[in-house]
């Protein structure tokens, strides 16, 4: 029996959540919702870039996506920069009923320790009235600091240390309000981007060093945040935007769970818009982006996923790999029960559904 479900934002994630959803078999679609007054009326095939024509032209409020009854939505619209407007719209799918999947507002993906009790309290009381599950999720944080690193360690003896990395060149990321209102790309050195004010990389990340230290059986007493920035050498053109010479091009943070003053958990983050940019920073195991998963226990390990698309580069893949865990989960997240849902919660993962086989057999 198929799901009936809705897309909430057509953006970078939201366009490939949708062409999922339209070409998915498990799935209807009854609706699309947009803040972009030009794409109100167009076809959601023409929103997701596919040539089908589906019939659901996009709408441009929540009331409308929810008057179309589905039983879950897929929420992609922008968390990082309206945390709490993305909060309050979930809030009010759950009311009516709603599940919902995505991949904002990022703290709810395991916000225990993370979001305010208030704020977790009345959350769960609009699942719970309800009768629905929200299951927010993506890369990292995402699968690649939560589900890859607790496989791994589910065959370990003996674990020290647990750390995620994302390494990537940026250069073809076309977000600019993330490159450059959130990360501070293109900003003079001596100006504190968004995401480096004290607090905001472990509310961002804390949800992962908190979910990997539950799933480890252990508590973090701390989190530490470290951040540096390259400047440009010259003056340079990426998708997202111009960088002038001597402001930020690459950048170089992490988000360390202490336990008795040792960082345990690590979750680190090497960014560049050029690759030659300091060689001395990790780099990727190939193709311009990697997401590193190491262990240091008994085994270690050093496990390097790197991510490849036929339709685009490591970037472009990274997104689709983020909407195939959202996508995928909403048969899990349909059969959960009612609350807040994380990856602790739900079972396996093993992409059922999933095969197509080979194409033109």
């Amino acid at each position: 029996m198929t799901i009936r479900v809705a897309q909430v934002s057509t953006g970078n994630a939201g366009r490939l959540t949708l062409r999922q959803l339209i070409a998915d078999e498990r799935f209807e679609l009854v609706a699309v919702s947009t803040s972009t007054a030009e794409k109100v009326g167009r076809d959601a095939g023409d929103l997701a870039g596919v040539d089908t024509v589906t019939g659901i032209t996009a709408v441009g409020s929540l009331d409308e996506l929810i008057a179309a009854r589905p039983e879950c939505v897929v929420y992609c619209a922008m968390g990082d920069t309206r945390p709490v407007e993305a909060t309050n719209d979930v809030r009010r799918l759950l009311e009516a009923g709603i599940d919902v999947v995505g991949s904002a507002p990022g703290t709810l993906q395991y916000p225990w320790g993370t979001m305010p009790e208030k704020v977790i309290a009345k959350v769960e009381a609009a699942a719970q009235a309800g009768g629905a599950s929200v299951y927010i999720t993506g890369v990292d944080p995402g699968f690649a600091s939560d589900l890859v690193p607790l496989a791994l360690a589910s065959t370990c003896q003996r674990v020290e240390q647990v750390r995620c990395y994302e390494l990537a060149d940026y250069a073809t990321y076309d977000g600019a309000e993330v490159m450059f209102d959130l990360m501070g790309f293109g900003k003079p050195l001596d100006e504190t981007p968004l995401l480096f004010l004290p607090g905001v990389l472990a509310m961002a990340w804390g949800t992962a060093i908190r979910m990997l230290a539950t799933g480890l059986g252990i508590e973090v007493d701390e989190i530490v945040e470290f951040w540096e920035a390259e400047p440009a050498p010259e003056s340079y053109d990426i998708a997202a935007g111009r960088i002038e010479a001597g402001t930020i091009a690459a950048l170089h943070f992490s988000i360390s769970g202490l336990v008795d003053g040792h960082p345990a958990i690590v979750v680190e983050h090497v960014t560049r818009t050029r690759d030659d940019l300091r060689p001395d920073w990790a780099r990727p195991a190939a193709g311009g982006g990697s997401y590193r998963v190491e262990i240091v226990g008994e085994p270690s390990y050093v496990v390097d996923v790197v991510p490849s698309s036929e339709h685009g580069d490591h970037n472009h893949a990274a997104i689709v790999a983020a909407c195939g865990r959202i996508v995928n989960a909403i048969p899990d997240v349909r059969a959960a029960a009612p609350g807040i849902r994380t990856t602790l919660d739900l079972p396996l993962p093993t992409g059922r559904g999933t095969y197509a086989g080979p194409r033109g057999a």
